[in-house]
């Protein structure tokens, strides 16, 4: 893989700080809460099918989550749930929004040495807007980046439109993130370059297969991305 470009995106969640982790705490206190009316796997796979009928109108995020396991607990307890329970899992979308920034190991150092380079930094992240600027000014990292681009979602023609937004070709973009789905698979298809940093804990909906690129590397960790870029 080439070493110099003129961007490195990051993405956030889970590359830069801890979050899916938080979702998954989240949904195992809806599942107790529903116990009464079914089980957790039937739970599960409910809730996942709400959020895949719902997410081209919530699109990702706590929002989205909250809005679609209340719609999930109304339809498998058939509307005979009670209205403290949903103010239980209102109460729950409202805490995992509230969660602490809790920074990944490396990231700090990883933007740090970057920042010192040619190449110019940025956020490339999906989410709600509200949410996603509130915890990159909660994280600190701010003043590392040149830009931030928050978007409804991840794909081909959503990278094409930043590349030319930043007027930067495909082969000098490269995205570090930790979806094969959203950071690696578009990208290498418009002819940019990706690095994946796998995170121990991902979302059913981000899973896919690994990419064979000569335009992709895979890093145990994020300061991994150091040796890649830099021969450290």
């Amino acid at each position: 893989m080439k070493q110099n470009f003129k961007i490195i995106a990051f993405d956030a969640d889970d590359t830069l700080w801890v979050n899916e982790p938080f979702y998954r705490e989240t949904e195992e206190k809806f599942f107790d809460l529903l116990q009464d009316f079914s089980d957790k796997e039937t739970l599960n796979n409910e809730l996942f099918k709400t959020e895949m009928q719902n997410l081209s109108l919530y699109g990702y995020g706590a929002k989205g989550l909250t809005l679609s396991m209340t719609e999930t607990a109304l339809r498998v307890s058939k509307n005979q749930v009670k209205p403290e329970t949903i103010q239980a899992i209102i109460d729950l979308g409202k805490a995992l929004i509230q969660k602490p920034l809790v920074l990944l190991d490396g990231v700090e150092e990883v933007l740090n040495t970057l920042h010192q380079t040619d190449a110019l930094l940025i956020v490339v992240t999906k989410g709600d807007l509200l949410d996603q600027e509130r915890k990159l000014t909660n994280s600190g990292l701010k003043s590392f980046f040149h830009h931030v681009e928050i978007l409804s979602n991840k794909k081909e023609e959503n990278y094409l439109q930043l590349l030319k937004k930043l007027n930067v070709q495909p082969e000098d973009f490269l995205m570090i993130g930790n979806s094969r789905k959203s950071d690696i698979i578009p990208v290498v298809n418009i002819g940019a370059y990706a690095i994946f940093v796998p995170y121990h804990t991902s979302w059913q909906h981000e899973e896919a297969d690994k990419v064979e690129s000569p335009n992709c590397m895979e890093a145990a960790t994020l300061k991994e991305v150091l040796t890649i870029l830099t021969h450290r």
